[in-house]
């Protein structure tokens, strides 16, 4: 076996643990804090809590908040300015992966300068970050987790990946409670992305022994309490899928991901798809297409899914891919790729984008972009 790594960040996890935030922020010599979210996590209350926090622990905050889905380049180069500012020392994020993801573009350019283009790809970042705390309000992105930072290029329409180990946040912290503050349809879409995270990363061409626990133990996860979680708010089940989306991050952010994610960069760039909607479009399609180099594993991830041990590998795959579809449909999810690309003659072009993107790298069958036409053409 070949030498592995595996990096993560210190992770405070259960209910109330958002109560720690002021003394995480003091233990990485925090005084200014930038703190960054959206309107959705200020409509619900919690950066008003983050805030009191702040402040009744005598440490000073510069709040951003000009966040989108899909972060863009020019609002990271602007939260840059604000950092600079306001003399801050610490990068705060709450919310889910759009404001993390902003916060560690921020953060990358606060200590390396430039402009976050200049870092697209692996391993291009080479100076420290300022200490990083995260708090994911949805059970998905596990930006708070990854070697991970997702940014729209607004000139060139592409979702750029940056992949680094300086991305990895010093402190993690992970609340289960303000998982009820989101609404089904959000639940959902998280939780499909931590679920094709742990699909991906399972059988990517860099999974050790130590991702694919923590992908299995993510599958396993989801299926059980994806559906109570979304439709109950059930706070048993939102803890389980914190867990899950915990784990899948800590697999797939030591193991890469694949040709769905490298798909979904590029209709994110091209379409500004949220990004947790394509994946009930595409993932049973990459899953038969990668069927034939990860036999084994796909039977073992069919499995997974179906509860059943019975049937060979590629049965077991089939049966598990199905099932996958059965339950997109009963979530009453989307499964059509045609109703997120308004114009089928841009498939080409998406296609031609995912061979660039550094999740493609990862895909455990080698896949051209005419191969990738045909999983976009099943899936339409």
């Amino acid at each position: 076996m070949l030498s592995t790594k595996f990096a993560i960040p210190d992770v405070i996890f259960g209910r109330g643990a958002i109560t720690h935030l002021a003394q995480c922020a003091k233990r990485v010599g925090a005084e200014r804090v930038f703190f960054v979210s959206d309107q959705g996590v200020e409509d619900s209350g919690w950066v008003g809590l983050v805030k009191g926090m702040l402040r009744a622990n005598d440490l000073e905050c510069v709040y951003f908040n000009d966040v989108n889905s899909n972060p863009r380049d020019k609002q990271v180069q602007e939260g840059v300015e604000i950092y600079r500012e306001g003399k801050c020392d610490v990068v705060i994020a709450l919310g889910g992966g759009s404001p993390m993801d902003a916060a560690k573009g921020i953060a990358t350019i606060v200590g390396n300068g430039g402009e976050i283009k200049d870092y697209e790809g692996a391993n291009r970042i080479m100076r420290p970050l300022p200490p990083m705390i995260f708090i994911p309000s949805t059970a998905g992105s596990s930006s708070d987790i990854s070697q991970f930072c997702i940014i729209t290029d607004m000139e060139r329409r592409v979702k750029m990946s940056i992949i680094s180990r300086s991305l990895v946040p010093s402190i993690s912290i992970v609340d289960p409670q303000l998982l009820v503050t989101q609404d089904r349809s959000l639940i959902l879409a998280a939780g499909v992305d931590a679920l094709a995270h742990a699909i991906e990363s399972y059988v990517s061409k860099l999974a050790s022994p130590f991702t694919d626990l923590h992908a299995r133990n993510a599958i396993q996860l989801i299926i059980a309490n994806l559906e109570r979680a979304a439709e109950e708010k059930d706070i048993e089940a939102l803890e389980q899928l914190s867990i899950a989306s915990t784990s899948a991050g800590m697999s797939f952010s030591n193991a890469g991901l694949g040709d769905l994610h490298a798909l979904a960069h590029a209709l994110g760039g091209l379409c500004d798809v949220l990004h947790g909607w394509v994946h009930p479009t595409l993932l049973p399609s990459v899953m038969r297409y990668n069927l034939p180099s990860c036999m084994a594993k796909m039977g073992e991830i069919g499995r997974l899914v179906t509860g059943s041990n019975t049937g060979s590998d590629r049965d077991a795959a089939m049966m598990g891919i199905e099932k996958l579809e059965q339950w997109f449909e009963k979530l009453q999810l989307n499964t059509k790729l045609q109703k997120l690309v308004p114009n089928r003659e841009d498939l080409m072009h998406v296609c031609n984008m995912a061979t660039h993107d550094a999740c493609h790298l990862t895909n455990p069958r080698p896949a051209s972009a005419e191969d990738l036409m045909s999983v976009c053409e099943e899936a339409w």
